[in-house]
């Protein structure tokens, strides 16, 4: 399982954009198809929500894959 830390330099990212920001899908259709089959999950919970934003603090698990923890970059 990938670990990374990713900063952002807004007060937040959606969801969608924060696993193809990532590199973890290669396209948004991708990381839609993640996030509504319930692949996803934010801060322990399963998100279905694509534009769900996402903070810094906040962290995202995609199935087996990885481990994302949102930073803010100052």
């Amino acid at each position: 399982m990938i670990k990374e830390k990713i900063a952002i330099t807004t007060p937040f990212i959606k969801l969608d954009q924060l696993i193809k920001f990532a590199g973890i899908s290669h396209t948004g259709g991708d990381a839609k198809y993640a996030i509504v089959e319930g692949f996803v999950k934010v801060n322990g919970e399963i998100c279905t929500m694509r534009g769900k934003k996402i903070y810094p603090g906040d962290m995202v698990e995609i199935s087996d894959i990885a481990q994302l923890s949102v930073i803010s970059e100052d």
